[in-house]
């Protein structure tokens, strides 16, 4: 895999279950929290210093997730995606990159169109059965407990 991981450009991240633990909490007014790894937030800059571009892609719309990608300056941001591969596909076209140039990391099954899509698949260790089974690579942390900062590591690494 050290091969395909070189020629990765950009990363694409789902948000619920990846870049959180995938509980979603809401106060009696409706306001919606959601809780993000410290450490994969490092990672994301790191690789970022290195060239690469990240994206979310995700099926519910937050201003959290919003927020958050500013925080990181993650430009692409796809939110409400009922089809994540079309989304996914869609962003390859506007930055001019190929499948094999990406990775997606997911954790439930409307992640698969996209996973199918990238160049490198990666689930989390606590992904449903049938993505983990899809996968090339699988983390050995679990979503929102690391599991980014783990593949941010895997691929700086690998570009080293």
């Amino acid at each position: 895999m050290d091969d395909r991981l070189r020629e990765i450009r950009l990363v694409v991240l789902d948000v619920d279950g990846v870049l959180t633990n995938g509980e979603l909490t809401f106060d009696s007014d409706g306001t919606e929290y959601k809780t993000f790894n410290v450490h994969d937030g490092y990672g994301i800059r790191k690789l970022q210093k290195a060239n690469i571009a990240f994206g979310i892609i995700t099926g519910r719309d937050s201003p959290i997730v919003t927020s958050r990608a500013h925080e990181l300056d993650i430009a692409h941001v796809i939110q409400g995606a009922s089809d994540k591969g079309e989304a996914l596909t869609s962003l390859l076209i506007k930055l001019n990159l190929s499948e094999e140039q990406t990775l997606f990391v997911g954790d439930d099954e409307p992640d698969l169109q996209a996973m199918r899509i990238s160049g490198i698949s990666v689930a989390v260790a606590n992904a449903v059965d049938v993505v983990k089974e899809q996968a090339d690579w699988v983390t050995v942390r679990n979503g929102g407990e690391g599991a980014v900062r783990e593949v941010c590591d895997l691929l700086y690494d690998a570009l080293a």
